[in-house]
């Protein structure tokens, strides 16, 4: 840090289990990967190369070499994962992240039909060779599925060999876990985390006010994906009480202690 400030949440460090920072990368040219990882690799975490842009990257080894200098592992998209599962192309898929010596796996099914019985035999078998993150939740802003249901699901997935469940949100922060106006389904959270350990979730919240109140009701330690690299370090001044939206969150100051920072007249 840049200076001392007393009385800040405790936060884990890197390599992290828990208060991961997942960051969305939509198309980053190689002179902006340094940048952001110049800045902002002590806060990220893990970085997800989202859809299939890895499909449409011209340099793409030259971007994985640059976040692998900068120790920031990465992984493709769960939406290329389906683009690959709907061709039945999964085995060709694999070895592509064999041969780019990508470690990290999304198994997911938001946007393609795959059974759940399907996708857990996939996560297990895969689990064997990566770490896999799984995600939970339709992509489809409809299709509304019950609190049990989610619970049942995440369970399967995390006794399959999933490392971290993704509870799905998208980009736009209005499905899965959030309503279409970006309004949180505090009901489906809370039913989900009395049930599930919330170090085992991710939360995709790419939004300000979404990211608030995941850190107010989990704490600073709190998983979070989809954050934007620009939002990376504004991020982390929330998960440290350093913006106002948490200033009072994690420190308090009484009044005798007020009154103590007063000069006292001569």
């Amino acid at each position: 840090m840049a200076y001392q400030l007393d009385h800040l949440p405790q936060r884990t460090e890197k390599p992290r289990r828990n208060g991961i920072t997942l960051v969305l990368d939509k198309g980053l040219s190689l002179r902006a990967v340094e940048d952001f990882c110049e800045v902002a690799s002590a806060y990220s975490d893990i970085v997800k190369l989202g859809w299939g842009i890895s499909y449409v990257s011209t340099q793409l080894r030259e971007k994985l070499a640059i976040y692998k200098e900068n120790q920031i592992p990465v992984y493709f998209g769960g939406t290329l994962f389906e683009a690959f599962v709907l061709r039945n192309q999964l085995n060709e898929y694999i070895k592509i992240l064999q041969d780019y010596n990508i470690r990290y796996l999304e198994v997911s099914n938001g946007s393609i039909w795959l059974s759940d019985q399907r996708k857990n035999e996939i996560i297990r078998d895969l689990s064997r060779d990566f770490t896999v993150l799984s995600e939970v939740g339709s992509k489809d802003p409809n299709e509304i599925m019950p609190p049990y249901k989610w619970v049942q699901i995440i369970n399967n997935e995390l006794e399959a060999g999933a490392w971290k469940v993704i509870c799905e949100a998208r980009e736009s922060g209005t499905v899965g876990v959030f309503r279409p106006n970006g309004e949180i389904r505090s009901g489906l959270i809370d039913e989900i985390a009395d049930q599930i350990p919330v170090e085992n979730l991710i939360f995709e919240a790419p939004k300000k006010e979404q990211q608030v109140w995941f850190i107010r009701k989990f704490g600073s330690n709190v998983n979070l994906g989809n954050i934007e690299p620009a939002e990376v370090l504004p991020v982390e001044t929330l998960r440290l009480g350093l913006r106002s939206d948490t200033l009072f969150d994690f420190y308090t100051i009484d009044e005798t202690e007020i009154n103590s920072m007063i000069p006292k007249k001569q």
